[in-house]
Parts: structure tokens; sequence; C-alpha cells
């Protein structure tokens, strides 16, 4: 399943880079559904920035899948290589649970939009194997797999939407480079 978004920030393009790829744990104070973000890695290599982060979601999780989803189960690894030159970040996500059934990666394009506005384009791709879960018969999973990538993909952009909001509040209150 593919993703797309495309958001503007009326910001320079170089303080969203940089806030993107250097500030994302204090910018985790402006997202509502996350409750950090923390650097376990960072190297500086030839022109580029790679990052292992590690988000811990605070999101409720709905009663129904409470019996197999838990707490400790909200986490997820964000590794990411920034390149500078380019403007662009190629990452792929690591589940905490269900991690040989999930693969997501992509990249985000930065682009000036004008003097003090950047248009940030994320393009991605979600697969998730249901077949590989346990106690989902393979007939059924087959079936299933586009409308739960398709869920998860329709959860996803207004969480790319947000993260977006939440970088321009934070170069906004005079926090950002």
């Amino acid at each position: 399943m593919k993703i797309h978004s495309e958001s503007i920030i009326p910001h320079a393009r170089d303080a969203v880079f940089e806030t993107y790829r250097d500030r994302l744990p204090d910018v985790a104070a402006f997202l509502p559904d996350v409750e950090s973000i923390t650097v376990l890695h960072r190297t500086e290599e030839d022109g580029r920035t790679v990052l292992h982060n590690e988000w811990v979601s605070n999101t409720d999780i709905p009663k129904t899948a409470q019996g197999f989803l838990k707490p400790e189960h909200l986490r997820w690894d964000d590794h990411a290589v920034w390149t500078h030159n380019a403007y662009q970040v190629a990452w792929r996500i690591e589940t905490r649970v269900f991690s040989d059934t999930f693969r997501c990666q992509g990249t985000n394009t930065f682009l000036a939009d004008g003097p003090a506005k950047t248009r940030v384009v994320v393009e991605g791709e979600l697969d998730i194997d249901l077949s590989s879960m346990p106690g989902v018969p393979r007939f059924i999973a087959r079936r299933l797999a586009p409308q739960v990538e398709a869920f998860i993909v329709k959860m996803i952009a207004p969480n790319l939407q947000q993260v977006n909001e939440a970088v321009g509040h934070y170069i906004s209150e005079g926090d950002g480079t």
C-alpha cells in the first residue's frame, strides 16, 4: 500500500529540515499521541546523518485489542538516513510487536516553496503479511491484508500532518533553529 502526503510548513527549508532531524525529541511535546521520542543512536558521515529514534505512543488501546496489544507494544524504531545536500531522509519503521508481519519504509523530501515555506513530501510503502500472524487463517489473511493496510494508511496520514504541524509550531515558538 502506498503512502503519500504533502504539507506546507510556513518556515524556511533549512529550519524545517534541521528541526526534523535534530529536534524531534523536543517536538514530541507538541504531538498529542506521542509520549516521547528518544535518540538511541546518531552518527554523522559524508554529508549524512544516520539516526535511530525510539517513538513511544501514549494512545489508548481499544478494548478489543487489549488481549494481545499491551502498552509496551506502542513503541517503534525509526531508522533514518538524512542526506543534507538533497534535503531528504530515507526512513524505515520497525515495530516491537508483529515485526515479522510489518514493513514500512519511505522518504521525506523537503522542498523550498518560496523564501519562508517548505513543502514536505512523504512517499512510502506499507506491507502487512497477515498470514504470518498467529491465529489468522491464510485464506482470510490474503483477503483482509489490503483492507488492513488501507485502514492503517488512513490513520498514518493525519499523524504525518500532525508531525508537520508540530514542527511548524516548535519553530514558531522560537525553540526551532
